[in-house]
């Protein structure tokens, strides 16, 4: 009774393909930059992204490339919902956000004007917030974009021209959102981001439930 522990062990938790929990939490040289650990840290970050996010939707648009009746693409939305999920993964990793109730808004903004591949399409905090509002909010909570916005699978990233309907390339959104990953790699891996670098670390801390964070994490 009282503190008796309990007789079944814990079983280590999958975090990524070939990770565990376990692997992440015996990174123990994580305050030293030039460690060998933080090779091992982004390969894991790599993995999780790529096989949760990524991977699935690109299966999804090669699956609508081989179909017989190409003229109505399929997947939109789904591959949509997938990209709006993951756009808010990268920049709590990026923020380094243990929870991100009611911040959404303002990361998506962030993510949409500051980052190369977006700010070029999204040039102003107004249309990025339509967008939050319209598609990821429309998606993820009613299965339907609103105030006019289309979803396609050719021609420009954003088509903006009509502000009555405008139309996003699910295709091309989704090749900019993996050019940012990639982007982000590269600058986890540069020892100069110690900012950067102590961000993800919150945020993998906080997934695995590393003591400091359980309990505060999204």
């Amino acid at each position: 009774m009282g503190n008796k522990k309990s007789p079944y062990k814990k079983e280590p938790i999958s975090i990524a393909p070939g990770y565990t929990d376990e692997d992440w939490k015996n990174l123990d040289d994580l305050d030293n930059e030039n460690s060998s650990d933080w090779c091992e840290a982004i390969k894991i970050l790599d993995a999780r992204i790529r096989d949760r996010y990524l991977d699935p939707v690109d299966e999804l648009i090669e699956l609508d490339k081989r179909r017989v009746n190409k003229k109505v693409p399929r997947f939109g939305f789904t591959i949509l919902a997938i990209d709006c999920l993951l756009i808010e993964t990268l920049q709590a990793f990026i923020d380094g956000e243990t929870n991100t109730r009611n911040k959404e808004p303002r990361m998506f903004i962030d993510f949409l004007t500051g980052r190369p591949s977006f700010k070029k399409h999204f040039k102003d905090k107004k249309l990025a917030c339509r967008f939050y509002k319209d598609v990821r909010c429309g998606i993820l909570h009613q299965a339907e974009t609103r105030s006019g916005w289309l979803v396609r699978s050719n021609g420009p990233l954003l088509n903006p021209k009509n502000i009555e309907r405008r139309i996003i390339n699910r295709t091309e959104f989704h090749k900019a959102l993996k050019s940012e990953f990639e982007s982000y790699l590269t600058e986890l891996r540069d020892t100069n981001n110690a900012k950067l670098r102590q961000n993800f670390r919150k945020k993998m801390d906080c997934v695995v439930e590393v003591s400091q964070y359980k309990g505060k994490c999204k």
